[in-house]
């Protein structure tokens, strides 16, 4: 830390507020107390530039555009561990005071460790990256419920040595699956919670390395409740895990893995505050209503995507140890959603459903539906009872069905459906890693990684809600277009007669292939440990139509042009041991990687067409560290910067100027993340341990990207070449400030209880591009009032938690265990505190408040209490 202070004192900004930093008077203090000093004026520090945010960098003022003056967001506009000189590295793997509060006192305020989000860290199994291909994001999701096997992953966080992989600016993250690792023994565990589901049994069976070579681990949960936190959702869910080692002697030893979480959970979703004010309820879940009396969930997720990993571990002598892994990922991802065709919109939330519809042209109609959004159910909430009457009204003949001269069919034709959209992946490869130690100061890593993935993605009739069947065509191009085909979804089978269980609407295929290598060497001598690596990678991707669509019946179907990247990477570290007990750090990465499958197609629906100028992305990441470990003191100091630039943005939203669903694409979206991070943990008189834990960031848009805006129903380009004036709005989605302060108390009869107070400010919502152009303000002038509406990044007030945990441990006849665990978030019950949402791509120039953002709370009191017997 105090080297980032040295730092910015050279800083033409901060050299006039260190200077007045007394360092001098520091630097006679003794240790820990100097250390202490300098960790309390770094904390100073931050807070004085964290009030000064809003003057630095105010948002692209636009002053190359000639229509447009200068602007900047305000908050006042938006008001709103001997001290040998040779030692050991730093335990990493292991959890600091900063890491903890991000994880388990920071994570229901939606925070993310310096702003990155899940692409920027590398999240293995047993040395397979499990960053979705698709998405670049780790879902964990995939293994949840497994909390026996996943509890104790190794974890790096930041630019960081890895003898497993090239990783990413945030670092990386591996969980052992070996039987042969798990803790010998049994256990049992139960948990009662209010949250996402209500109840958990886990069972686990560890064997060990058994003497005839055998090793074998098993474990398996369950996760269910018939409503969670929020009204109307509701979670089903098991896991499962088998591990199995073989060692056939003291070279080789192979090891098999199974695992997988089939869950099926009833979701909740975001709404406007009006919709929440009208309910009396922060927690209002448009997604659901009543059938018969029985709440039923219109956004039921229904995941199982099992996976399978077998190894063989070669260790030829005692320095150097060659692993190899085949992985097979498949199953089933889905998600279900209302559809309607001829009818009224079915969403309770609709704008044109809420009071403020109504306000200005009939008062009295909006006091009525003011009403019925405070006491009626069926009109807030999904009204099924209606929709299955509509479709039992409705008898229509469909002529020619599924293209058959002379084939009619007659029957209630659904105007209202319940459709599933599934993405079910096919994902193998193989990974090899070689690790090599030349001496005890030079170790030597090395792998690659192959890797081929298909994603189906398709929809089926989930159900017709009391219909007979459903008409797969496009009522958009039906409007639109006089040419019937131009409305058939698949020209293949004009006319489709979809029943319960067809695939309609859209079917494709997307393939990913990629090879990727790594090589790094770590080198220690008595004062310094220097690691430096690289990788180099080659992925293609392309897309694979099944249906012929009449919009576009020359590029949907079959396989698209195979998109290309070669990319590269190259990391360097240093640390340097000033004692055995102080560390200074430094660390930099600069790498390419190829965009995501999900952002590069324009309308992957609908034809083969990518994004105009698609390249790599490019990533810059530097940190500087100051690290203190004592017996009685642990501190870390961090100072980061990254850039990630070149990114891409593509969204399908109603666009109400153009009048029709447009593809919104955006390139050359660049992306800075700078901060500070300080965490400490103290013993005091051996029974308690004082925790702290600060994070001052600046998440910022960097650059002007370029939009081009296409019709999602042709090939018209609506817009070309716009410039969205981005730069310097906040990156919305997360705290950027956060802070907490914990307590613990460790009794000697096992027993311990403590509470953290938690809390956050500068929580952005991300900006909606399109209202951050030129063409979005023609017509006004600065002093209309919709020049600040349309302009103004909408900031969330700041808010608190206060969290308290316990817990007490028995032992029996020196072999069996019983634990009691409770923890509590938001004892005080705040349920005012917005912890995120989003500004609604679609927009109205002349009442930006028609379509308001939408926002997400922070839950009231939850508890998680937990008891586990084992031997």
């Amino acid at each position: 830390m105090f080297v980032v202070l040295l730092w910015l004192k050279n800083d033409c900004y901060f050299r006039g507020i260190l200077e007045q930093v007394p360092i001098m008077k520091i630097r006679h203090t003794p240790f820990p107390a100097r250390t202490i000093a300098i960790l309390l004026w770094a904390s100073l520090f931050i807070q004085f530039s964290f009030a000064q945010t809003d003057t630095i960098l105010p948002p692209d003022s636009l002053e190359d555009a000639n229509l447009i003056p200068s602007f900047s967001v305000s908050a006042d506009v938006l008001e709103s561990e001997v001290q040998s000189q040779d030692v050991s590295g730093l335990l990493q793997s292991s959890r600091d005071a900063f890491v903890s509060a991000a994880g388990y006192n920071w994570s229901t305020a939606r925070f993310k460790i310096r702003g990155y989000s899940s692409e920027n860290m590398t999240v293995m199994l047993n040395g397979i990256p499990m960053n979705d291909p698709e998405t670049q994001w780790a879902v964990w999701a995939n293994w949840g419920g497994l909390n026996d096997i996943t509890r104790y992953p190794m974890t790096r966080i930041g630019i960081t040595a890895s003898d497993l992989a090239f990783g990413g600016m945030q670092g990386f993250s591996n969980i052992d699956l070996r039987a042969s690792t798990q803790r010998k023994g049994i256990r049992f565990s139960y948990a009662l919670t209010n949250r996402t589901y209500r109840h958990r049994p886990m069972v686990t069976y560890n064997t060990g390395m058994m003497k005839n070579g055998w090793a074998i681990s098993v474990s398996g949960s369950a996760r269910f409740a018939g409503e969670g936190y929020v009204e109307g959702t509701s979670y089903s869910a098991a896991s499962y895990f088998l591990s199995v080692d073989k060692k056939l002697n003291d070279k080789h030893m192979f090891g098999f893995v199974a695992m997988g979480s089939p869950t099926v959970q009833g979701r909740a979703g975001l709404a406007v505050q009006e919709a929440y004010d009208a309910t009396g309820n922060n927690y209002y879940n448009p997604y659901w209503g009543y059938q018969n009396g029985v709440k039923r969930n219109s956004r039921v997720r229904d995941n199982h995507k099992p996976m399978l990993f077998l190894s063989h571990y070669f260790t030829p002598n005692e320095k150097t140890k060659l692993t190899s892994t085949a992985f097979l990922e498949f199953g089933r991802s889905g998600q279900t959603s209302l559809n309607w065709y001829d009818a009224q919109d079915p969403r309770p939330d609709y704008y044109r459903y809420l009071p403020s519809y109504f306000e200005d042209t009939d008062p009295a109609q909006a006091a009525a539906v003011a009403q019925l959004w405070a006491t009626d159910d069926s009109y807030r909430q999904v009204n099924w009872d209606h929709m299955y009457f509509a479709n039992s009204k409705n008898l229509y003949t469909v002529e020619d069905a599924d293209g058959i001269a002379g084939n009619n069919v007659t029957g209630n034709r659904s105007k209202y459906i319940l459709e599933e959209w599934r993405s079910d992946p096919l994902w193998f490869g193989a990974k090899t890693i070689l690790n090599h130690k030349f001496s005890d100061k030079i170790v030597l890593s090395s792998g690659l990684d192959l890797q081929s993935y298909t994603s189906h993605n398709f929809k089926v009739l989930e159900d017709a809600l009391g219909g007979d069947f459903w008409v797969d065509i496009n009522q958009f191009a039906l409007q639109d277009f006089s040419d019937p085909n131009a409305s058939q979804n698949n020209l293949e089978q004009p006319n489709h007669v979809v029943r319960v269980g067809d695939v309609f609407g859209y079917n494709y295929d997307l393939h990913q292939n990629s090879g990727n290598w790594f090589g790094q060497v770590e080198f220690t001598t008595p004062k310094f440990e220097i690691f430096a690596g690289a990788q180099l990678g080659y992925t293609s991707f392309w897309r694979d139509g099944k249906f012929r669509t009449g919009l576009f019946p020359n590029d949907s179907y079959g396989q698209s042009a195979k998109n290309n990247f070669f990319t590269y990477g190259a990391k360097a570290g240093v640390t340097y041991k000033v004692t055995g007990r102080h560390y200074i750090t430094a660390n930099g990465l600069y790498m390419t990687r190829p965009p995501a499958i999900s952002s590069s197609f324009l309308a992957p629906r609908l034809h083969n067409q990518i994004l105009n100028g698609l390249t790599a992305e490019e990533v810059i990441s530097g940190d500087f560290n100051y690290i203190i470990r004592y017996p009685n003191f642990k501190a870390r100091a961090t100072y980061y910067y990254s850039l990630v630039n070149n990114q891409v943005y593509n969204r399908t939203f109603w666009h109400d100027e153009l009048r029709t669903f447009v593809n919104y694409s955006m390139t050359g979206v660049d992306q800075l993340y700078t901060g500070l991070e300080v965490g400490a943990e103290a013993s005091v008189m051996q029974q308690f341990t004082v925790t702290g834990a600060f994070s001052w960031g600046q998440y910022l848009y960097n650059s002007r990207p370029t939009a081009t805006v296409t019709s999602n129903n042709s090939s018209e380009v609506l817009a070309e070449d716009r410039t969205v004036y981005l730069k310097n709005y906040r990156i919305g989605g997360m705290p950027q400030t956060a802070a907490s302060i914990g307590l613990k108390y460790s009794g000697k009869q096992y027993y311990f209880i403590g509470g953290n107070f938690n809390w956050f400010d500068q929580i952005w919502l991300d900006p909606n591009p399109d209202r951050r152009t030129s063409e979005a303000l023609e017509g006004y002038v600065i002093e209309d009032p919709q020049w600040r509406q349309m302009l103004d990044q909408v900031r969330l007030n700041a808010g608190t938690s206060l969290n308290f945990f316990a817990g007490k441990s028995f032992r029996f006849n020196r072999k069996y265990y019983l634990l009691f665990t409770v923890n509590v978030n938001n004892a005080l019950n705040n349920k005012n505190f917005a912890t995120g949402g989003f500004e609604q791509l679609r927009y109205d120039r002349t009442d930006i408040a028609k379509f308001a953002p939408k926002f997400g709370y922070m839950y009231g009191t939850t508890y998680f209490a937990m008891v586990r017997f084992s031997f």
